[in-house]
């Protein structure tokens, strides 16, 4: 299977593979121009504290971005990212310790997710409809187990992952190299192959079904470790702390070029596109944009990226 499986990954790659150049400009003009507003993220305390706020945004990013490349989506991200925090927060100073704690949101993460992805999948329900239901009864869990802000986390462990070191960074750099060892084994193929072909994936002997199931799992296991990192950052726990990463990140996703079908886009497109998402809010602040004018901003940025490759593809298309 493992043979069928890369040639199906390698006949998409150049098609997922198409735009990211441009990709790269756009976020490399950006981070030029970040720059030269504020040269201190030249140093390594501002480089620091930059990839500490992306690194969350990055995480959830992948999370959506596994199931958009499969065909899915998930809407419980937000919430699964505040029950992550909730869970390191009212875990990591008792009987479990920082290593149970860490267990525990883990296996939170991973078991929420393969339920979600099961109930997808064995009852062929929408996974928007789905997972926003989902939503809801992962928020109330989170509410229940902390009504409000608190918890701690122990100042050691918020010191190194939130510190003037780029932990954040490096981080980020070994789940990337661990999604391209994923990428190598026939689960990982299955991701793609399923997401551009289902039905060719399964004729090919990909077993689609417990792909899937895996994929909203693994999207699950990153979005609580986000709550994780988000509990180190404030020091505690907050049950509403992940609302923002929902959207934001399809948002990210989208701005990397990954489609909502499937079959489109690359991993590190999306991360381009968290990326490209965190530089433009830091450069509209320091540009004085009012936030009201930077959610506007934002929204036609978006808006932008998506139209406008599909206006070229069209053109191309009638020429």
């Amino acid at each position: 299977m493992s043979t069928i499986s890369s040639s199906l990954y390698g006949s998409i790659q150049l098609r997922r593979n198409r735009g990211l150049a441009g990709l790269y400009l756009v976020v490399a003009a950006f981070l030029i121009l970040y720059a030269m507003l504020f040269p201190g993220i030249l140093s390594i305390g501002g480089f620091s504290k930059f990839t500490q706020n992306w690194f969350p945004l990055a995480l959830v990013t992948m999370a959506q971005a596994l199931l958009m490349l499969n065909g899915g989506i998930m809407l419980a991200i937000g919430p699964l990212v505040s029950l992550g925090a909730v869970i390191a927060a009212t875990t990591m100073e008792g009987a479990l310790g920082v290593s149970g704690g860490i267990l525990a949101v883990a296996l939170a993460g991973l078991l929420i997710g393969a339920v979600i992805g099961a109930i997808v999948t064995y009852l062929r329900l929408p996974a928007i409809i789905v997972t926003l239901a989902g939503s809801f009864i992962i928020s109330g869990i989170a509410l229940i187990l902390l009504p409000r802000p608190g918890g701690s986390i122990p100042d050691w462990l918020s010191t190194v992952l939130a510190g003037h070191t780029p932990v954040a960074f490096l981080l980020l750099v070994v789940i990337l190299a661990l999604w391209k060892a994923f990428l190598a084994t026939p689960l990982g193929l299955g991701i793609y192959a399923a997401g551009d072909n289902p039905v060719g994936a399964f004729r090919s002997g990909v077993a689609v079904e417990r792909v899937k199931i895996a994929a909203f799992a693994l999207s699950g296991l990153l979005a609580a470790l986000t709550g994780l990192f988000v509990a180190a950052q404030t020091g505690s726990g907050d049950p509403v702390i992940g609302t923002p990463f929902t959207l934001n990140s399809i948002a990210a996703a989208v701005l990397g070029g990954v489609g909502f079908l499937g079959g489109k886009g690359t991993m590190r497109g999306a991360i381009c596109g968290s990326l490209l998402l965190s530089v433009m809010i830091n450069v509209m602040f320091f540009l004085g944009f009012p936030p009201v004018a930077q959610y506007v901003a934002q929204g036609l940025i978006i808006v932008g990226a998506v139209a406008v490759p599909e206006l070229l593809g069209a053109w191309r298309a009638r020429r």
